[in-house]
């Protein structure tokens, strides 16, 4: 069986108005049938149908939407299954996943990562081809899209859930292909706890850990002769202002053969520059990256260096539009000058810190804030 992981789909600007005149071809037609000749083709579909009258969730980051006919390109391009478990499938509430999920069924594809509550959210999608079956499994890291006990949404990336889905998966299925959605936006690394998370998957008898969202791509490794992908980019999202050349404007499918566990075969593209679409790129096009990559991958001591290089980076940020209480141009502006000191105190970091480190005090906070947040 041979299966195809695309990452994130997101049909908004020019894409949206291509898929509004059905120019589905100007869009897919240099991967369609790569994508055709596979036996089982997945994409994350990343923006829930939204009609008049939905209200957007609070949260932080923009809210994604599209209209039905961004089923009908996925659709069109090959697609059998689209994952939901991400952090924009609930941007405008339980309608708009509700209706997201019956249109896709209704089209005739798959889905796999959203439901009604977290327990249907969490419930492994089979696929049986011949006489093999595969199971996916399909989660999120944890952020405003995550299903409740009697709401829509997502399903949370929890690795005790996940040890009884993978579990239970062993028990009815040949192969268990987990799919991830998280990590850091524009970075092209995992980080270790995204590292030890997915081995762990592949431990528990996982036989392909494949994750998305970065809006880039990043490296992978075969682990006890498992794949492990950490990043395949974006697939087809456009941006305003376009962006050309750059990080985001790179990708890759993968290709499992369930007949070649330990490899796969990296298909890689541009998409949304100068032109919204995606163009394919020669095989080995992202050879010389992906090696430098896999290399710092494979080695534990190198990717925590840059791990720490990366944080460091983002402190600055961290402080600014986190930590601080009080958080305005004017106030920033002196703060950058010097002129005005910092106004959050070293025992008020003690705090904080105390609730984020300990699992009783951040039960707490989560309350608090998903409490403030409603």
């Amino acid at each position: 069986m041979k299966i195809l992981i695309a990452g994130d789909y997101v049909p908004r600007n020019r894409l949206a108005t291509l898929v509004e005149e059905n120019k589905y071809n100007d869009i897919f037609g240099e991967v369609k049938d790569i994508i055709s000749s596979s036996d089982f083709t997945i994409v994350n579909f990343e923006s829930p149908i939204v009609e008049e009258g939905d209200i957007p969730i609070s949260k932080l980051g923009p809210n994604l939407r599209c209209k039905p006919k961004g089923v009908d390109a996925i659709k069109y391009a090959g697609f059998n299954c689209v994952t939901l478990a991400n952090n924009h499938i609930r941007d405008w509430g339980d309608s708009a996943v509700k209706r997201t999920m019956s249109i896709i069924r209704e089209q005739g594809l798959d889905c796999v990562g959203a439901g009604d509550s977290i327990e249907t959210a969490g419930a492994t999608l089979y696929h049986r081809h011949g006489d093999k079956t595969l199971a996916i499994i399909n989660c999120c890291e944890n952020e405003f899209s995550i299903a409740g006990a009697d709401y829509y949404g997502a399903n949370p990336l929890n690795p005790i859930r996940q040890y009884y889905a993978i579990k239970d998966a062993k028990a009815k299925s040949d192969f268990i292909l987990i799919i991830v959605h998280g990590g850091h936006e524009h970075y092209q690394l995992p980080s270790p706890r995204m590292q030890d998370t997915y081995r762990y998957f592949i431990d528990l008898g996982a036989d392909i850990v494949v994750n998305h969202h970065q809006h880039c791509y990043s490296g992978y490794e075969i682990y006890k002769g498992k794949p492990i992908v950490y990043g395949t980019g974006n697939f087809c999202m456009d941006k305003d202002p376009v962006r050309v050349g750059q990080i985001w404007n790179y990708g890759y499918m993968v290709q499992w053969d369930t007949d070649k566990p330990g490899h796969i075969d990296i298909i890689p593209y541009d998409q949304c520059g100068e032109q919204p679409m995606v163009h394919l790129l020669a095989p080995n096009a992202f050879d010389k990256q992906l090696n430098h990559l896999n290399e710092i991958i494979s080695n534990r001591q190198l990717l925590e260096a840059e791990t720490i290089k990366y944080y460091t980076s983002c402190n600055d940020t961290i402080n600014k539009y986190v930590i601080e209480p009080i958080q305005n141009r004017f106030i920033s502006g002196l703060q950058h000058r010097g002129v005005l000191p910092s106004l959050v105190s070293k025992k008020w970091l003690l705090k904080l810190l105390v609730f984020i480190l300990c699992e009783s005090h951040r039960d707490k906070m989560d309350f608090f804030f998903h409490c403030k947040n409603k």
